[in-house]
């Protein structure tokens, strides 16, 4: 076995990393513990307190005898006081509510970020490191936007980091686009525990605010990546690669916007033989913001 005095620093760093990716939370004792030895002696230390402790005599019946009421009755117990770890959580309907009067009083994109970050019933945001939000600039009247943040992304606090970062930004070289020159998000802002999907509560805890996101961005074309986001904004059960390459107008807060799918850095860099397909729909992209926005 190796032990963390044969690790450099850099190897330490880089195991570190890794647990807190695979959602470790809790390390293991320096020295083994014997778990069923503690509980033989924990219960035979009970035992031994119930044997020494006196036993009250039982009173002896009387034919007079009366229970005496006010002997017997019990006073009322108070309720443990409320804690955070033990209050009630907020209905999902309520928290959705909350979000929609949220992003609905957010007048800007700045102004939104805000209220994301002060945001506090979703229970995504309890277990991430950070709070993404969009970076780029809105000028730009284009918008990337992902699925959920990555390690990365909460490691970094920014969308798109990472390795699957550096591969997007070749991707908008390729077609004549620069990060800072767009409007890069995510559809949650907070990473999901291990990665795992969002629930549908928890989706539509946040639709309201990426759709006020894209309401005060007023891009004129959309590029979605990945199979989560495509089926959030198109509504469709297929796979990214039956809605990738068509574009389709999506309704946002009553505004009609130009939408292409194509796939996930992440997924090219797990499957790279696919990355003919998404620079097909990258080529379609740049021929609709060269006649639209550019043009």
């Amino acid at each position: 076995m190796i032990s963390a005095s044969d690790l450099t620093s850099a190897e330490l760093a880089a195991l570190l990393h890794f647990h807190a990716d695979a959602g470790v939370d809790w390390l293991l004792e320096d020295e083994p513990v014997d778990r069923f030895a503690e509980f033989e002696a924990m219960r035979a230390a009970r035992q031994g307190a119930r044997a020494a402790a006196p036993r009250p005599e039982a009173p002896q019946p009387t034919a007079k005898a009366q229970p005496d009421r006010r002997q017997s009755a019990k006073p009322a117990v108070a309720p443990p006081p409320a804690s955070p770890r033990n209050a009630p959580a907020i209905p999902d309907e309520q928290a959705v509510e909350q979000a929609r009067f949220a992003a609905e009083s957010a007048r800007s994109l700045s102004e939104l970020k805000t209220a994301i970050e002060a945001f506090n019933s979703c229970n995504l945001k309890n277990s991430a490191r950070s709070t993404i939000f969009a970076s780029g600039t809105p000028e730009g009247r284009i918008m990337v936007i992902g699925p959920m943040p990555s390690a990365d992304d909460d490691r970094e606090g920014t969308p798109f980091a990472g390795r699957a970062g550096q591969l997007l930004d070749k991707m908008l070289a390729a077609i004549s686009l620069q990060r800072d020159g767009i409007l890069l998000t995510n559809v949650i802002p907070w990473r999901p525990p291990g990665n795992r999907a969002p629930s549908a509560p928890e989706i539509e805890i946040c639709r309201p605010f990426i759709e006020r996101q894209i309401a005060l961005a007023e891009p004129k074309a959309l590029l979605l990546l990945g199979n989560f986001t495509a089926r959030h904004f198109f509504g469709s059960a297929e796979t990214i690669h039956g809605l990738r390459g068509q574009w389709r107008d999506i309704s946002i807060l009553g505004r009609t916007i130009p939408a292409i799918a194509s796939l996930h850095p992440q997924e090219l860099l797990t499957a790279p033989i696919n990355k003919r397909l998404a620079w097909n729909d990258l080529l379609a992209f740049k021929s609709r913001i060269d006649a639209e926005i550019l043009g």
